[in-house]
């Protein structure tokens, strides 16, 4: 069964993003044919990036990168719960997604974002990030307004619409994390010719 993560984007205290993430999951767990799961950065207690090779040799010394890129590398697809901060995403999703490279390659993204704006200014610098890495980002983007799917700024009452729009986002991750799949299948068999002639 296809696995997509709904990643928190935000570690701050009080975040609005928790509540959105579990919202965007309740509605997913009524999916049967993929596996959705939340992955909740605060878990994964990320440092400033601190890896001395670029990600994309692959090489983690960190054992906090190691136990990051085998969670991210479980997945065919994510869906991102961002905040905007300064018409971009958070700090901690940026470093986040920094640390690692081929786990991310070849897979679909989608996005739920909030903000005073809905987070749009976020999830367009989210693109740009992701496109460098092969994510393939859908176009269904759920954007949810501080004024308008939170009572007084900070408690999680979307609007009824908001859910049509999240199920365009499901619909297209899954699709088009499907549709990928043969380009991740042809990473690991090239990842095993090189395994084979590194051991003869």
């Amino acid at each position: 069964m296809p696995k997509i993560a709904i990643i928190i984007g935000s570690t701050r205290p009080g975040r609005n993003g928790e509540a959105v993430a579990r919202w965007v999951h309740e509605i997913a767990s009524q999916r049967t044919e993929v596996d959705y799961e939340l992955v909740d950065l605060l878990d994964y207690d990320l440092p400033h990036l601190d890896e001395a090779l670029p990600p994309a040799y692959g090489q983690y010394s960190q054992e906090h990168t190691k136990k990051w890129a085998a969670k991210i590398a479980e997945f065919d697809g994510y869906i991102f719960v961002t905040p905007e901060y300064n018409h971009s995403t958070s700090g901690a999703l940026k470093n986040a997604i920094d640390f690692l490279s081929a786990e991310w390659n070849n897979k679909a993204a989608g996005f739920v974002s909030y903000g005073v704006f809905g987070g749009s200014r976020a999830v367009e610098h989210l693109r740009l990030v992701l496109s460098q890495l092969q994510v393939a980002t859908v176009s269904a983007h759920v954007g949810l307004g501080l004024a308008t799917d939170f009572v007084d700024y900070s408690n999680f009452q979307p609007a009824p619409y908001q859910e049509a729009g999240l199920t365009a986002v499901f619909d297209q991750v899954e699709s088009w994390s499907s549709a990928l799949a043969h380009l991740r299948g042809a990473d690991v068999a090239a990842e095993a010719d090189v395994e084979e002639e590194t051991a003869a």
